[in-house]
């Protein structure tokens, strides 16, 4: 669930296709986007026996661990867009602020917390063209907390 007044438009980042915008002013450290309906969870080794464009894959992300949700249903969450500067950090399935966001602001976190560790996107990031690539569990466990924790 989108917690503030949102709003999706085209993005402002090169080739992203659309984008979650806020509506309304969001705090530092609030949070953005939080779980709400989670029916499937799969360890990754289930999820990759599905070719890599099937709905499956397509529509999980990463968890916790090696486990990943799908939501073959997406809801606007999906147009969070990709970013290595984001202004939101993923952490345990919640997206929080690292910054106050303005209204009109795109929303963004690094897909990299997202994917499985060591999973390529399948394009490039298209500000500075290096390649989105899944962080190892420990890794992104310990950023993501350490980001979450310095907001308090």
């Amino acid at each position: 669930m989108i917690l503030p007044r949102y709003s999706v438009g085209p993005s402002t980042i090169p080739h992203a296709g659309k984008g979650l915008f806020a509506a309304q002013t969001v705090r530092r450290g609030a949070v953005i986007i939080a779980p709400d309906n989670v029916h499937t969870v799969w360890p990754e080794a289930k999820l990759r026996a599905y070719a890599s464009d099937s709905i499956e894959v397509e529509s999980s992300v990463r968890w916790f661990e090696d486990r990943f949700s799908l939501t073959p249903e997406w809801s606007d969450e999906c147009y969070v867009n990709h970013s290595f500067t984001p202004n939101a950090q993923w952490h345990l399935g919640f997206i929080f602020a690292l910054r106050d966001l303005t209204p009109g602001e795109e929303i963004t976190m690094d897909y990299r917390y997202v994917i499985g560790a060591g999973e390529e996107m399948p394009f490039k990031d298209s500000v500075t063209g290096r390649a989105i690539v899944g962080l190892p569990w420990a890794e992104c466990l310990r950023d993501s907390a350490q980001a979450v924790a310095a907001l308090l």
